[in-house]
This record gives structure tokens, sequence and C-alpha cells, in this order.
């Protein structure tokens, strides 16, 4: 029994089996019991294949040490995990535990055995080829949990264990397979995975046990994907979580993120260690694993983070979970992950590492939270005011990712370029369907896509197509592709894209069952429920075409003839209320439900026949299924082949469905590279949007790299920002005061509590973050401000050295700022620390500003102008006040301040501050980003005949009217009426946002709604958001002003059905709102005189 044995291998899968006993000497915390050979799967970083051949007993004995080891960790491993376990009923469970196998399993116990032939053995198979990974295994209508995995049910899930808390028995805990998904969500939401273990469904010889196969897994951030092909609703899919590791080198830290799902890696190398904690707490992952090179600082000690650098890192991963690794970082971290997702060594990963070469580094976490791109109590948030509400998920992401990683200048070019092409577009736009790469990828490579989700890829490539067809649009996807590349790693050519997305929606269109087709109506027969069919026939009609199964389709059909015909001959005696044929939904049967229906005397009536023939109603395990059910052999018959040929024809619709997941397989690179484009583009159409909104313009950025020699240009250092005003105050509602900034050197900023010095360095740095990315710091980096900053870098200080005391303070803020100062950079340094004006600085450009102060009611109060000069004023005092400290709390400090800076203060109340510019206005700065534009459309719809004639009459009826008021002078200039469309699966341009328009709503019944908004994206979603309204189209006219829209409006209302149209909003044509009341009678003259 103790004993190693090495088995033969498998060529095409390099791992090692080994059949193997933990010794009680090596394991000396273990129960003594005994154990059978056990099956372990180690993977081998060797490429090599073994052959089932002897090997000398000097190496089988060193296997046996290390494969035991590796045992012994993996039960340690789960042995810290359950002693985390603190519920009550789980603490119980725990006692029956045993530390001898990788279950956890007591043999001693009851149900307890490991026995070959047992599921326990067979489970204990499986759970050593992934023993860190909780193993669900389907028993009947349960999935099942033993030892340590019933636990962890029990504890993270909610589980009761099974027979209660009994002692004799293993631990024991599970789920009904209704309930598989809420479970996985359960559990890996608190960090764990699972393997699941499926039975192979089917009839099985008695005293049998059922096949079992290793179905999927669920991570974290991994779904599981079995059975999916065969369910009617859309998949959620959580954000991939990549494994992560950090190493160190000379060119500083590198962050490795592997991303199973996709099969892609990137290294970012070159980091500072503020980047990498910035990049550990926005990052979501599934394990983090630290190198043996942070071990090793610059002072020389083998004790990570004992001094200087490595102590923020050190702060952020302790009391987290990770383990150390060595060797090459990106090799090693990539077999570990190939191990933890139980993938073959040969298994590669496509590296996605974008250089950092001419990159602005990424924010650091102090400047993230002080602008607000990571949500922060108490900081404005940017990402809010930069979308619209609606617009989450994906497209969200994106943007805030943008944010902190400000790409190349090439980049950050091409995606203004694009912007400002948005704006000024003037057809409509797709709805650009967002669908995530990783939930892509994962269900094609499963074949588990079903027909939902492959719809959905077919409009992702129509998008592309649509897009490519457009000269307006196609413009804008020429210049996305290098977004698109650097976010994908994938370089995919313009004229290869299109023409592969046509190849994909054309290979998709010829399989599915598209909307608006026929030849797929759920089955409707006299005598038969309805319900009947719709329950039976759903999970296989409408998703592929019929002539790819027609067989199967008329086999269906064909053997639900005779249940008709028998049911017929059931009705035809009974016809009275005395029974009738009702659907036994549970059964999935057709069958007789009736009482008293049998004669007190048979006579040889018409009908006793049949009655003769009836016999109560059976389960599939042959119980009554009550007195009121009632059937007969020949109609139990036709059933049975009914559902037999429906069986078939699901499994032919599957077969389908899974063949065209692995025909794309083969397109996986430009699927993916389709669907994140079109994130790209619908968040930058949406920022677009809420731009124009805002009277948001585009600033103009410059390149401080030369492209041509490689080497930093010679360019002019200078930031101008004119009407500046805070990035969360709305210019459109008129609430903030604007400013202009010149910064051609560095400022040192002084001015009062309250009085907008934060306000001001927020708003620049989200100026400069949005329209250039430049370097943007903040005060807890102030080492790497020194370290890194550079002639063209952007250094934004709130409150210099304000953590420490304030003569030594005042000194070293005064040191930082003449270094800033021979560095030659842009920036402002704010400070209180007014002593430093009082130093002997060597600075050459350093300009003096402050915040400006008014005396109002003999009260000092905060103007929010930036003016030159140096202000000494704090108005600590008022602002304690304010913040509602007790009045004799700031008494007594006045005093005491009196007491020690008597002629300072008296000083400070006589002085006059000196200024050049008195009328200028600070207010607090950043509004970078869109220019403004009118947005026109064009589309199809499934009428297109019906547009044209609407579009015809609204452009007549509206240059009639407005040049009636232009001819009347109630408008300054007469425009032309240009009419637009957005069909189905398309929405407005960007430039309608904040324009009034007229539009008008083709229902699905032909009729039409007129209406008027100064919102027209807004409004089409509210119309589309109602029952069978997702599809209407509209037509809309940009007209000058609400009040021009109103009289239209009414005109329309009024006029449309003297042409032939149906208005389902005529009372909104008498409305006192819907303009002037001589408009009907005008209306009317106008088409008489047609």
């Amino acid at each position: 029994m103790r004993r190693v044995v090495l088995t033969a291998l498998m060529a095409s899968s390099p791992r090692l089996f080994l059949v193997g006993l933990l010794r009680p000497s090596v394991i000396h915390s273990f129960n003594k019991s005994p154990l059978p050979r056990l099956l372990v799967r180690k993977y081998v970083r060797s490429n090599k294949v073994f052959k089932g051949i002897p090997m000398a007993s000097k190496r089988l004995s060193k296997q046996k040490d290390f494969y035991v080891e590796e045992v012994h960790s993996h039960i340690m491993w789960w042995k810290e995990k359950i002693q985390l376990c603190k519920k009550p009923s789980t603490v119980l469970l725990v006692k029956r535990l045993t530390n001898s196998n990788l279950l956890g399993l007591d043999v001693n116990l009851k149900n307890g055995s490991l026995k070959e032939g047992t599921l326990n053995m067979e489970l204990l198979q499986f759970k050593l080829r992934f023993p860190r990974e909780v193993l669900l295994c389907r028993v009947g209508d349960f999935y099942e949990a033993i030892g340590f995995d019933a636990c962890v049910l029990v504890e993270y899930a909610g589980l009761n264990p099974f027979g209660g808390l009994r002692t004799d028995s293993i631990p024991r805990a599970g789920c009904p397979v209704t309930n598989l998904r809420q479970t996985l969500d359960d559990l890996t939401r608190n960090g764990f995975s699972v393997c699941i273990v499926e039975e192979i469904q089917g009839p099985t010889q008695a005293r049998t046990r059922k096949g079992r196969f290793i179905s999927g897994h669920a991570h974290p951030g991994n779904p599981y994907v079995f059975g999916l092909a065969g369910v009617d609703h859309d998949v959620e899919f959580p954000d991939p979580m990549p494994v992560v590791g950090i190493s160190r080198s000379a060119k500083g830290y590198c962050m490795i993120s592997v991303l199973e799902t996709m099969k892609t890696f990137s290294a970012e190398d070159g980091l500072t260690e503020e980047a990498i904690v910035m990049k550990l707490r926005t990052c979501h992952y599934h394990h983090l694993y630290l190198h043996t090179s942070l071990r090793h600082n610059s002072s020389g000690t083998c004790r990570w983070g004992e001094f200087g650098e490595g102590g923020l890192l050190w702060g952020e991963c302790n009391g987290k979970s990770f383990e150390w690794f060595g060797g090459n970082p990106i090799e090693e971290l990539l077999c570990k992950v190939r191990g933890i997702y139980g993938l073959d060594q040969e298994t590669t990963f496509r590296n996605v590492t974008v250089s950092s070469s001419k990159r602005p580094q990424p924010l650091y976490l102090g400047t993230a939270t002080q602008i607000g791109v990571l949500p922060t109590e108490g900081i404005p948030s940017l990402l809010k005011v930069l979308l619209p509400t609606d617009c989450v998920g994906l497209p969200a992401l994106f943007i805030r990712d943008l944010l902190l990683n400000p790409p190349s200048y090439e980049i950050a070019s091409s995606i203004q370029e694009a912007c400002r092409l948005m704006s000024s577009v003037t057809c409509s736009i797709p709805e650009f369907t967002c669908v995530s790469a990783a939930k892509l990828v994962k269900l094609l490579e499963s074949k588990e896509a079903n027909h939902i989700e492959l719809c959905r890829i077919k409009n992702v490539v129509d998008e592309i197509i649509h897009m490519s067809r457009n000269p307006e649009l196609s413009a804008i996807l020429h210049i996305l592709l290098q977004p698109t590349w650097v976010a994908t790693g994938l370089k995919v050519e313009y004229d290869v894209l299109v023409n592969e997305c046509s190849c994909i929606s054309q290979k998709i269109g010829d399989i599915l069952f598209m909307r608006g087709e026929s030849g797929q109506e759920t089955s409707s027969l006299e005598f038969i429920p309805d319900e009947f069919f719709e329950n039976t026939e759903s999970s296989w009609k409408g998703r592929v075409k019929r002539c790819h199964a027609e067989e199967a389709f008329a086999e269906v059909m064909e053997d639900f003839s005779p249940i008709v015909l028998r049911v017929k001959s059931l009705m035809n005696p009974f016809g009275g209320p005395k029974g009738e044929i009702c659907y036994a939904r549970e059964h999935e049967a057709v069958w007789f439900k009736g009482k008293r229906f049998v004669p007190a005397v048979w006579a040889n009536t018409t009908g006793e026949e049949q009655i003769k023939q009836l016999r109560p109603a059976t389960d599939s395990k042959g119980r009554k299924v009550g007195e009121e059910w009632f059937t007969t052999s020949k109609v139990e018959e036709a059933l049975n082949r009914y559902h037999e040929a429906s069986d078939n024809a699901r499994a032919k619709v599957l077969n389908l469905l899974r063949g065209l997941s692995s025909d794309l397989q083969t397109k996986m690179n430009i699927l993916v590279f389709s669907s994140i484009l079109l994130v790209i583009a619908k968040a930058l159409f949406s920022h677009v949007s809420e731009g124009r909104r805002r009277e948001w313009v585009f600033p103009e950025i410059y390149d401080f790299f030369d492209s041509k020699e490689n080497v930093l240009a010679e360019v002019n250092s200078k930031m101008e920002l004119s009407g500046l005003s805070p990035y969360w105050f709305d210019v459109a509602h008129g609430n903030a005061t604007k400013n202009t900034v010149n910064l051609n050197s560095l400022f040192l900023l002084t001015g009062p509590n309250g009085g907008g010095k934060s306000s001001l360095l927020r708003s620049i740095c989200a100026a400069a973050l949005l329209g250039i990315c430049g370097l943007m710091i903040e005060m807890s980096e102030i080492r790497s401000i020194v370290n890194g900053s550079t002639a063209r870098s952007l250094v934004l200080v709130d409150e210099i050295c304000r953590g420490t005391e304030t003569a030594k303070g005042t000194c070293i803020a005064g040191s930082i700022v003449e270094t800033l100062d021979h560095i030659g950079c842009l920036g402002i340094v704010s400070t209180h620390l007014h002593g430093i004006f009082d130093l002997p600085l060597a600075t050459r450009s350093t300009v003096y500003k402050a915040m400006g102060t008014d005396v109002v009611d003999g009260c000092t109060k905060p103007t929010w102008k930036l003016i030159d000069g140096i202000c000494r004023e704090s108005l600590a005092f008022e602002t304690a006040e304010k913040e509602g400290i007790p009045e004799m709390i700031i008494k007594r400090a006045q005093e005491l301040y009196l007491s020690v800076n008597a002629t300072d203060a008296r000083a400070a109340v006589c002085a006059e501050m000196e200024f050049s510019n008195p009328k200028g206005y600070l207010n607090s700065p950043a509004e970078v980003c869109i220019s403004k534009t009118t947005f026109e459309c064009t589309s199809s719809v499934s009428d297109q005949q019906l547009v044209e004639e609407v579009k015809s009459a609204v452009t007549i009826v509206c240059q009639r009217k407005l040049l009636d008021l232009f001819k009347k002078k109630s408008i300054p200039e007469l425009a032309e009426v240009r009419c637009f469309s957005v069909g189905a699966r398309e929405q407005p341009p960007p430039s309608t946002v904040g324009t009034s328009s007229i539009y008008v709503l083709i229902r699905p019944d032909r009729t039409l709604y007129i209406g008027q908004t100064d919102d027209l994206v807004g409004r089409l979603r509210a119309h589309r958001s109602k029952e069978d309204m997702q599809n209407a189209p509209i037509i809309y006219v940009i007209v000058p002003g609400k009040s021009v829209a109103n009289q239209l409006e009414t005109l329309l209302i009024n006029q449309l059905p003297t042409s032939g149209f149906r208005i389902i909003n005529k009372a909104d044509g008498r409305h006192r709102n819907f303009g002037v009341a001589g408009l009907i009678m005008e209306a009317l003259t106008v088409h008489q005189q047609d």
C-alpha cells in the first residue's frame, strides 16, 4: 500500500500520473488511517514525453518524495482554508475531517470508504487532477461535495449539510441541479475555483454506477459554461480576472498579467512602486504571485520592505493571499497559470504587451483618486462627467483604463481625430453591440454559444460592415484600427477586417433562424393545449433554419399525428363537461382529465369501447399520477415517439449550433478585434455626445517625441487653458465660473482655505489628462516627482510637505521647488508654508501666484480668482467655524495665535496683496474634449417606401412653414430642411444633443407618432423601451429653437392625416402647449392649395 508506481503517460498531454500513499512519518499531523493507491497528476516543465518503462530505484525514490511533498502541500492549503470557517454548522463538520487524503475523508466513518470501485475513490481521482478546486459531482438531481469541499459549501454557499449534524458520517453537502449557477457564483465570489463533474446521461444497467466526466470549471472571472448552448436566454459574464505576477529589475518594477480565457499575457516594465500599487488596487486578480527579486532592495537588505522602497508595495500586499515564485518571471508565471487551470504545457499565450517607451507613465494612486478616476469619497468623479449616465459596462471600463494608462501621442491623436469626426458626422450610427471579448472566446472555444450569443456576434460584424459602407463612418473605422490594435495586441488591416466580417456574417446568417423569417411557428392543433407545444418545441424551434434539419423537424410532426388522432377519439364521445384533454406540465404529457364519465351500466352505447381502453396515467417511475388523469396505451406510445423525435430535433439543432461555434473558432482574432473596436466606438461616441451637451471643446496637443530622430523633440513647454472651469460643474447649466491659466513655468501657489487651490490643481490635472496625457503627480509620490520629472512633465502638488514639522518641511518644500525649477517642467505647487517665501530660493522661472481674497462687511472671504502675488491669509479660523468647531475653541485658538504671531498677524491684516491682473477670475478648471456640430442621419428600414413617403411629406410641410416664418422675420435666417432617418438598431448621432428637433416615429402597425424634443437620443430610447418598439425607426429634422419645433409639431399632427397617414397622437394637435390655435387653420389652407 505504501509504494509509488509510475504509469505510462499519454503523448498528447505530458503530465505525470502517480499512484501513492502519504507516509505518516512525512505528515506528522495526519491521521494514520489506511489509504488505497491514489492517482495524482502533476505537471512537469520539461517538454519530454515519458514512456512507461522501468526506472532506476534511486530516481523512483526521488519522484516518490517529490510527489508526496506536493500532495502534502495541497492538503496543508486546504487545512488553512478550513481553519477560516466560522459558522457553527461548519465547525462541527470540520471535526470529522482527516488530513490523510485530499478529500479530507475519515475512512472509519459511515460512507467514508476509499476502496476501488466506490464513488469516493472516483472523486479522489478527480480531486488529484485539480487538488485546489472545490469538487462538485452530479448525483441524480443534485450536485454533491464531500469532506473539505462540503465544509466550503456550507460555509460560503449557505447550504445545509446532508444528514444534518450527525457525527457518525463523513461531511456531505450539495445543491439541487437548478441552483448550480447560484452556488458557483457564491464560491467564486469568495475566491474559490470549482471543478464540476457530470454524469453521462442515459439508461444504465442495474447495479452499475453511471459514468462521469469533468464537464468544466468555474473560476473567479471565468464562469462555468457547460450546457449553455441549449438555453434560451442571455448569459451574464463577469469581468475576466487575470493571474498577476510582480517582479523587479534594473528598469524598475514589472507587472505581468495573464488572462487564461484569452490566452494572452502582458508585461509592463519600468514602473515605479506607486504605479504598481495603483495597478494592484484597480485590478481584480485571481491569483497574485510575487517574484523573489522583490526581496532584494537598494538598501542591500534581504528583508523586503524594511528600508525605503518596497515598503509601499509590501503594505499593499501584506495581509493578502499571495505566493512567491522564482526563475524567469514570464515563463514561470505562465507555468503557474497552466497548472492553475489544468492546461497542457504546450498551451501557448499570445504576448499583447504594448511598448512603454513613448507612452506617459500610468497614473499614480493618489492622482487617480484626487481627480475621481477611481471612486473616492468627497472627490468629484471624473468618469461620471465624461459619459452619459446610461453608458456603463465595457465602454465605461475602456474610458477608465484609458485614463489610468494614458496612451502614446500617436494613439491619443487617433482618438481625438475620431472624436472630431464623430462630432460632425451627418448620418445615423449603429447601436454598437458590446460583447465581452472574454465571453466570446470562452463560448466559442467550448462550443457553448447559444443562438442568442451567435445573433449578437452577427450584430457585431454587421455593424462593422455598416460602418465600412458609409463614407463618414468608414473614415472613423479607419482611425479606430490604431487604438484597437493597442487594446488587443492584434494588428488587422482595414480590408481584411471588412472582408472577414462579411464572411462571418454570411456564415452565421446561413445557419441561424433570423428575426422576420417564417416557417418555425409553434404548432397549434385542435384539442391540444397550446402550452404543450410551447414547452416541448421552444427548446429547439426558432434557432436554426429549418432546411438544415428538415428531416428532424418533419419527424416530430409525423410522430405527433397519432396523438391528435387518439385525442380526437377520446374527445368525440366525451365532448361534454365530464372531461377534457389537458397538458400535464410536470410529466410533459397530454392526458385525459375527468371524473364520473364511466357509465353505471354498460349498454354498448357510443364511446363505451374508448372508455374501456382508458387506464390511469403514471409517471416515469410507474407511479399513479392521480385519480383524475387517464390515458391509453396507444396515446402513450405516440407520446413516446413524439418526445423521442423532439429530442432528436433538439440534438440536431445543438449539433448545428456547436458546429457553427467550431467554424467560428478560426475567425477568433477577427471577432475579438471587432468586439473591442465597437466598445471603443461606443465609448467615444458617448463621450462626444456628453461633451457636446456640456459645451466642451477639443484641446490642441503636441508630440514631445521626434519620431524621425527617435529622440525628444525641442518643444517649448507651455500649457494654455482658456475658459477653464471645474469638470464637476456643468457649464451648460451656467453654474460655473471660467478661468484662464497660462502655464509656461512653475507656479508657486498660495491662498486661503477654501480659496480654490485644490480645485485649481484638480481641474488642471483633469484637463491635462483628458487632453495631452501628461505626467500627473500627487503629494504622496514626491520621491517619484524628483526622480522622474523632465522638462516635458506637468507637475501638480497640492499642499507640499503638509505632513511634516513646519520649519523643516518648509525647507524641504523650498528645495523641491528649486529642483523642479531647475528641471524646467510646467506645474503648480500649492502651499500653506508661507515661510518658503523668506528662504533664499535659487529659482530662475518660478512665478508666484495666489488665490484672491476680499473684505466684505469686515470679513475676509475668498474670491476664487487666480492672481499674481502671494497670499498669506489662510482663513483657518473662518473655515473652522463653518465646519462646526465650538466657538470657545476658536476664540482660544485666536488668542494663542496672537500671542505667538502678534507682529506677523498685524502685518498680515494691514498688508495689501500685489497683483498685476485684478480682473482675472479663478474658478477651478478642466473641460477638455469635444467640439460642436450638427448631426444628421440616413439609414434603411424594413419598409423603405413608407419611410420615403413620410420624409417627403415632412420635408414639404416644414420647408413651407420655415419659409413663412422667415418672411415674417420670426427666424433670423432661412435654413434648408434636411430630413434624416434612424433605422432599426441605429441611434441618432451626437450632434443632435442640445438641439431642437421634430421627429416622426413609425410604429410596427404603420401608425405615426409625432413629437418634438431637445434630447432626441433619450426620447428615442424611451420609445424603444416599450414592448414591440425595439426596432421602431424614426425620421427627424433639426429646427431652429424649441418654439419653432412646437409649431412644426402641431402643423404635422394636423396635416399629415390629410395626406393619408395615420397619426396615433392626433389629440396633441389641439393641445394648447403644442403651438398656436391658428396653426390648424393654416395647415388646412396649405392642404387646400395643394
